[in-house]
């Protein structure tokens, strides 16, 4: 199963758009997937959000860090926001198919290389702290870049726990750890009185009795000459955030004050606006199976086009070429229920009102061989590395082995057949589909037919494989047959479309 990490870098720089994207290209030159990006000049902080792969997320994290320290310069910033580093606290966040602690080590061999190569030093903090008083960012933060300029060589406690208690000139310290899912969230009131929002951020921390996951500052937007209080909620799970919002909100009404808005900085479990909804509507017998968007997506089994597209571009065997033939089919036929649904609506056809939910639902059955096609070859790689320690070991690996392959070879083998039996609908299109959809026919067409070359080299590659010479003449006479009728086919379509241009 693939492993996936979030990585979500603050950068103390929020005014200077040219700086961040170059940050942002060092990050990205890793391969990892950029999923948002903020900048704030009253903070003067911009926060970048990442995805991928824990080792290519680590050399990520290392090239942001690199790039900031050659461009920002702490002895000449200044911001609303508390910072100690150019690179001022790095997060890493299990998504899927990672623990906690393995964060935990990417955060020291990150914190351990930093310290090492750009002499920064690091602290760790969060579950990666090496000691209780670490864990809370704010401790390791307090007194910040010129505070720390002067203690991290004069005081043990201060000493780092990766590099020299010697802090860099111009890139300061930086803060490395694992952590929840955290949620950034800013209330903005309608009064410029700093006090204000100060005194709500004291009701709501847990520093001062306040939520367990909840920590909160106040501070003045000067453009905007309001103040904001200003929120990191660490387990939404357990500190909701509706309740915090409610008590801001009740906070504000004891002087005088109203909420102007409030706003989330970069991205949110969806599972938290989703409590939120439900806690003010009092969607007490609500079921998340109700949400219509759950069941157009699939959620809980199939993937968005996006998701494939990030899982395609691995360096892993699966999803591979089957996956993509099978997408090709799926997009062709989509592509021709398009062209039947404005054609009948236009000339009220009832020939092609027949099949327009036809290939719209052979579409769909066309998506779900891209999971079909992976998890065929997914058998043959675990078969693999199934023991062979014995004559009883090795058959059975050996039969595992080859019922893999035979099913790796079914499998593009049917979506195969099922393009043939999508040519008829596309001739028809070919002739009576609207004139300026006519292209789209065309698309269509070269979908098809790239889906079927490529379902058909994926049957070849296997059957090289496969030593069971009844299936192996059987399967390549069927595929054999299915490629003649596919080259008439392909040729009598692209021939009507072209002529009826």
């Amino acid at each position: 199963m693939e492993k996936i990490v979030e990585c979500i870098p603050n950068f103390s720089e929020g005014r200077d758009k040219s700086k961040i994207e170059q940050i942002v290209a060092a990050i990205q030159s890793e391969g990892v997937e950029l999923l948002d990006q903020e900048m704030d000049a009253d903070h003067n902080r911009a926060v970048v959000t990442f995805v991928g792969e824990p080792d290519d997320v680590l050399e990520a994290a290392f090239q942001g860090i690199k790039k900031a320290s050659e461009l920002i310069d702490l002895t000449k910033h200044k911001g609303e926001h508390p910072r100690m580093g150019a690179t001022d606290v790095i997060p890493f966040v299990p998504i899927s198919n990672v623990t906690t602690r393995e964060c935990v080590e990417l955060a020291k061999r990150l914190g351990k290389r930093v310290a090492e190569e750009l002499n920064i030093p690091v602290y760790l903090y969060e579950a990666a702290a090496t000691r209780p008083d670490r864990e809370n960012l704010a401790t390791i933060r307090k007194g910040e870049f010129e505070g720390l300029r002067e203690e991290i060589e004069t005081n043990p406690d201060r000493r780092p726990d990766y590099g020299e208690p010697k802090i860099h000139p111009t890139a300061g310290a930086t803060v490395i750890g694992a952590r929840f899912p955290l949620i950034a969230f800013n209330i903005n009131l309608n009064t410029p009185d700093v006090s204000i929002a100060q005194k709500i951020a004291k009701a709501i921390r847990f520093g001062s009795g306040g939520y367990r996951f909840v920590k909160s500052l106040g501070f003045l937007l000067k453009k905007e000459n309001i103040a904001q209080v200003s929120i990191n909620m660490t387990n939404y799970t357990k500190s909701p955030l509706y309740r915090v919002f409610d008590t801001a909100k009740r906070e504000a009404e004891r002087y005088g004050v109203t909420i102007r808005e409030s706003e989330i900085v970069g991205l949110v479990p969806e599972k938290a606006l989703i409590d939120t909804a439900i806690y003010y509507l009092q969607l007490d017998r609500f079921d998340e199976a109700q949400i219509l968007e759950y069941k157009l997506r699939g959620k809980g089994g199939k993937q968005s086009i996006i998701e494939f597209l990030h899982a395609l571009a691995l360096a892993k065997p699966t999803p591979g070429g089957g996956s993509v033939a099978a997408l090709q089919a799926a997009l062709g036929t989509a592509l021709l229920a398009m062209v039947t649904g404005i054609t009948e609506k236009k000339t009220k056809d009832e020939d092609l009102k027949k099949f327009h939910g036809f290939l719209k639902l052979e579409a769909y059955n066309f998506y779900t061989y891209i999971e079909k096609d992976k998890n065929a070859f997914d058998t043959v790689i675990a078969a693999f590395k199934l023991p062979d320690e014995t004559d009883e070991d090795r058959t059975k690996k050996e039969t595992a082995i080859q019922n893999g392959y035979k099913t790796s070879a079914r499998v593009p083998l049917e979506v195969c057949e099922k393009i043939l039996s999508i040519y008829p609908y596309a001739k028809k299109l070919a002739q009576k589909g609207l004139k300026n959809a006519l292209s789209d026919v065309g698309v269509a067409l070269y979908s098809l037919h790239s889906g079927f070359m490529a379902a058909r080299i994926n049957v070849l590659i296997n059957l090289n494989s496969i030593i069971d010479t009844e299936f192996n003449e059987s399967t390549r006479k069927d595929l054999d047959g299915f490629t003649k009728q596919e080259e008439e086919f392909y040729k009598d379509v692209e021939k009507t479309f072209l002529t009826n241009m």
